[in-house]
């Protein structure tokens, strides 16, 4: 009986505690179903059916068992900033906005992705525009339309 206590009480507390990330989920996978350990090798890809793992509410894609596993050893590292949402759209009007999976930016270890269509590029507007200070902007503009 103590032991089904301590069950009980520890999926309980994994539950209350788990802090699941609003990802952009589009296709049902973040980032598209690509692969977001590629993108750290300078080549992103899409991500195979048959690689795929869970973390914090999100399903992710791999191109291969290594990056799976890579990924399962420190998920914190690939997750993309700020859900894989446009960081320049949660930055200057704090809105989550999708992305091109194929316009992103590896800034300070850390997976950022952009909007480029219709001749908008925003991870140009990013560069152009101070990448540190929109990061800053955008770090706080998340904190509050992350809960909604």
């Amino acid at each position: 009986m103590k032991n089904l206590i301590a069950l009980v009480l520890f999926v309980f507390s994994q539950t209350m505690f788990a802090q699941n990330i609003d990802f952009n989920t589009k296709k049902g996978f973040v980032i598209e179903g690509f692969d977001v350990v590629s993108y750290f090798k300078n080549a992103p890809k899409k991500g195979n059916d048959s690689y795929v793992a869970n973390y914090k509410g999100g399903k992710f894609k791999f191109s291969s068992q290594d990056n799976l596993d890579t990924f399962n050893e420190n998920p914190e590292k690939y997750v993309p900033a700020y859900g894989g949402y446009c960081a320049y759209a949660v930055a200057v009007k704090g809105e989550k906005v999708s992305i091109d999976p194929e316009t992103y930016e590896i800034r300070d270890n850390k997976l950022y992705l952009f909007y480029n269509s219709w001749g908008i590029n925003t991870l140009q507007s990013w560069l152009d525009e101070s990448p540190d200070n929109l990061k800053e902007k955008a770090d706080v503009k998340w904190k509050q339309i992350n809960r909604s």
